[in-house]
């Protein structure tokens, strides 16, 4: 029993969990038409009982008077071989596919109907169902003779046919009103659920924009619960901007702040690192070494410093002059200003011309920031190349290596802020790819690692869009 009742538990937590996964027009519509089923079901039951009730009364009534009228006409001659005189048996009860029979109280047969079957013992003034027919007997007076009866049936299949005619007709116009009923409960339901539709493409229409201010949302007509949540979600819209904006400010003032503040150390910073570098040349053992590692330090702090500034311009939107700038011959420049400190890793460079509009100081940090990264989590002897290519209107830089690679985990994330692929003892600050994108991006391109066609070993690819013809003429001067 106990198992019983809890797959009873199972099978309906099944069924409500289906339900409520319906979407709400289908179960509204589906509840109006389980319940029109209900009740047209009821209303059939109550209809077919009556109706049965009816048919069955009138047909036995019919039979009856059959009976009663034939019994009055028909004549009985008495005599050795007695004989049926009166309307012809097989015409009478033609009409109506009855039976008829004239038998005496013993049972033997006087006159009867072509293919009458035995309608069951005679008994006068009886009506009896027998061998499928709906029997009437009535007596008949033989002068001189005694008594016979007269059996008038008629077969219950007619009956039965019209019954079942009838019960047909009702369960087809149970289920024709429930299918109707839903039906109309899905016009309906889709009709009132129209302005929650209208609500739900405006949503999508914000989602898609990312821009809630001044939206104005359908309402409905009625003042009713749609229009009471049109007017929620309009407040909430509000709400949204108004922080959203609060947060944009609140950004822009910080990151102004940060572009400010790295702009202004860089004039101390320069200025510690000349001392730092007079006392280094000027003093001895101990204190020189102290003062070798300060401006050590004070020289990785000013790389940073420039970082900063130029993630923070990047930031705020401060964009510096572009001009035409061969992306060739500032890889090339990198990789002259790296090989001392390559540590014993061979360094190739494959760049032909290839102009972009852009800021060399900002292209070249580019570029040694990616041949600096390939340098610094590669063992030494690996080999790294740098490729520029210009191809149908695109610049292409691509710095190759055949290290280790770039672990899986840390692919998505190797272009973030801070990340560091060696951990926190790599040697970096973690923001040189972070720079390459930012570059890349203030360039109108993008940046992507691909697996090496060999398999082994990271290749970083940066794309950019080629200077127009007419401006191809190289900057003089370093931007």
């Amino acid at each position: 029993m106990a198992s019983l009742g809890s797959s009873i538990r199972s099978a309906a937590q099944g069924t409500s969990s289906a339900y409520r996964r319906l979407p709400i027009r289908w179960r509204l519509a589906g509840g109006s038409a389980v319940l029109t089923l209900v009740i047209l079901m009821g209303f059939a039951l109550v209809v077919g009982v009556a109706t049965t009730r009816r048919i069955r009364a009138d047909f036995d009534s019919q039979v009856r008077s059959a009976a009663d009228d034939l019994g009055g006409r028909i004549v009985v001659r008495p005599g050795r071989n007695p004989q049926c005189v009166g309307p012809n048996l097989d015409v009478y009860g033609g009409a109506e596919n009855a039976k008829i029979r004239v038998v005496t109280l013993s049972g033997e047969t006087i006159c009867q109907s072509r293919g009458a079957p035995d309608l069951g013992f005679p008994r006068p003034n009886t009506g009896v169902d027998a061998n499928g027919y709906r029997v009437y007997s009535r007596p008949i007076q033989i002068p001189l003779f005694g008594q016979a009866v007269l059996q008038f049936g008629r077969p219950l299949s007619d009956v039965d046919r019209t019954i079942d005619k009838v019960r047909l007709f009702l369960i087809f116009g149970v289920l024709a009103g429930a299918a109707l009923a839903l039906l109309a409960g899905l016009a309906i339901a889709r009709r009132a659920m129209a302005p929650i539709a209208e609500l739900t493409t405006a949503a999508r229409e914000v989602e898609r924009t990312r821009d809630p201010g001044g939206r104005r949302l359908p309402h409905p007509d009625a003042d009713d619960e749609v229009a009471e949540l049109a007017r929620t979600l309009e407040e909430m819209l509000e709400a949204l901007d108004s922080s959203r904006a609060e947060t944009e400010g609140m950004l822009a003032r910080q990151r102004s702040f940060v572009a400010d503040a790295s702009h202004e150390l860089r004039t101390p910073l320069t200025s510690v690192l000349a001392n730092l570098e007079l006392l280094a040349a000027e003093l001895e053992g101990e204190q020189g070494e102290a003062a070798r590692a300060a401006l050590r330090s004070s020289q990785r702090m000013r790389r940073l410093v420039a970082d900063l500034l130029l993630l923070a311009r990047a930031d705020a939107g401060r964009v510096r002059p572009h001009r035409p700038t061969d992306v060739g011959a500032v890889v090339a420049e990198a990789a002259s200003e790296l090989e001392p400190v390559s540590d014993g890793h061979e360094l190739t460079v494959d760049a032909e011309p290839a102009i972009v509009d852009g800021v060399r100081d900002e292209l070249h940090r580019l570029a040694v920031n990616l041949i600096e990264n390939a340098i610094r989590h590669t063992p030494p002897g690996t080999h790294i190349r740098a490729e520029v290519s210009e191809r149908e209107g695109e610049v292409t830089l691509a710095v190759e290596d055949d290290g280790p690679g770039v672990p899986e985990p840390l692919s998505a994330r190797i272009f973030e802020r801070f990340v560091r692929g060696g951990g926190d003892r790599a040697g970096s600050s973690g923001l040189g790819l972070a720079i390459v994108r930012a570059v890349a991006e203030s360039h109108g391109g993008t940046v992507v690692l691909e697996r090496p066609a060999s398999g082994r070993g990271a290749r970083f690819v940066v794309r950019l869009p080629a200077a127009e013809p007419t401006g191809r003429e190289l900057a003089a001067t370093p931007a």
